[in-house]
């Protein structure tokens, strides 16, 4: 099987034994083995996050990770307004999604690609009474850039409201311990820093906070993250087909986690952030933020004068390397992401092939 160095946000890179758990014999979701599965699985979620599962659930769904900021959104708000965190894409399709909803909603914007200001939020709520929930991206990809959210946890829960965090491209990629960040909810995916095969999606609930929803509108049938836990523990098994190959490939991705160790992950990604940046700023390309603002998960690029993205993109992709093009309205930008299942080997030969791509293109790099 050919293998593509995926350098973007998501989906990643994955393992050749992470793809091969798919083939596995048919089998129907409401059997017991697959229930024990599903148990398995949601326990594990728990275990990356250090939550534990007398106050935490994990709730699986079968879409991407879009579907379970949808579900968290149109679930856990009653009769108040949610108030959105944005410095980026991520955080506005927040706001969409609320909107989409008819959710009372509102959102703090901050510069896509700075830091939030959190006097800002803590100066909003003390003057909006009205405010339910807090909604906030922890690795905004837009950008790369990281929001601190045990910072944001802190203001929300001296409010006394609702927090809800995005960690759909940080989860496994960046320790996090949900009893300091105090989410009480935390959205995840299977595609990204956990190595496993887009379709599937989760969100971590605090149970107590959860069983306050049983009596909140109903906006999702599919979605309504009550409704999935309800009956995941009554019957352990989810309410709806899931996707059933995606989640063997889930269930290895965890245990080759677990195998590689989360901290060394994290480092691991790091030090492959470390050689990817030296060697662009060796090649010439500015960074769009400040260093101690990174992620150290994905990076954005200001494109330099006559950079032709697209050509580069398409000489990139014959030889089995995929960038990302950025997501700026008011800067030309990319992204390269050092997740996934990838090493020191694929960043060297993606060095070395953007090196000879651009020595050979009609247009000259702008050295610094």
């Amino acid at each position: 099987m050919k293998r593509n160095i995926l350098l973007t946000p998501g989906p990643t890179t994955t393992s050749f034994t992470v793809k091969q758990s798919q083939i596995i014999p048919d089998i129907c979701p409401r059997e017991k083995d697959f229930g024990k599965l599903l148990e398995s699985i949601a326990l594990d979620l728990l275990k990356v996050i250090n939550a534990s599962p007398k106050d935490y659930t994990s709730i699986l769904l079968t879409g991407s990770g879009t579907a379970a900021m949808e579900a968290a959104i149109s679930s856990v708000i009653n009769k108040g307004r949610l108030l959105v965190l944005e410095n980026g894409a991520y955080g506005y399709r927040f706001y969409e999604i609320a909107k989409a909803h008819s959710i009372p909603v509102t959102r703090i914007k901050f510069p896509w690609g700075k830091i939030i200001d959190y006097n800002s939020l803590d100066t909003y709520l003390k003057k909006h009474s009205n405010i339910e929930a807090v909604a906030i991206i922890h690795n905004e990809t837009t950008t790369g850039i990281l929001n601190n959210i045990e910072e944001a946890g802190k203001i929300v829960k001296k409010h006394n409201k609702t927090y809800i965090i995005d960690a759909i491209s940080s989860f496994a990629g960046k320790l996090i311990d949900i009893n300091k960040v105090k989410a009480d909810y935390l959205i995840g995916s299977s595609n990204k820093c956990l190595q496993g095969i887009p379709g599937l999606s989760f969100v971590i609930c605090k149970k107590s906070e959860l069983e306050k929803t049983k009596t909140f509108p109903v906006r999702s049938y599919y979605l309504n993250l009550y409704r999935n836990y309800k009956y995941f523990e009554n019957y352990n098994q989810t309410p709806f087909t899931p996707a059933i190959t995606t989640i063997y490939a889930l269930r290895e991705a965890l245990d080759e986690l677990f195998k590689e160790g989360i901290e060394n992950r994290v480092e691991r990604y790091e030090n492959l952030w470390n050689l990817l940046t030296l060697g662009m700023a060796l090649l010439g390309f500015e960074f769009l933020l400040e260093p101690e603002d990174e992620s150290k998960l994905i990076t954005t690029y200001i494109e330099p004068p006559f950079f032709n993205f697209k050509e580069v993109h398409d000489k990139l992709y014959k030889k089995g390397i995929i960038i990302y093009p950025g997501k700026l309205l008011n800067k030309s930008t990319f992204r390269i992401g050092n997740i996934g299942d990838i090493n020191y080997k694929d960043i060297e030969y993606f060095l070395e092939t953007l090196k000879n791509i651009l020595e050979n293109t009609k247009w000259k790099m702008v050295k610094q």
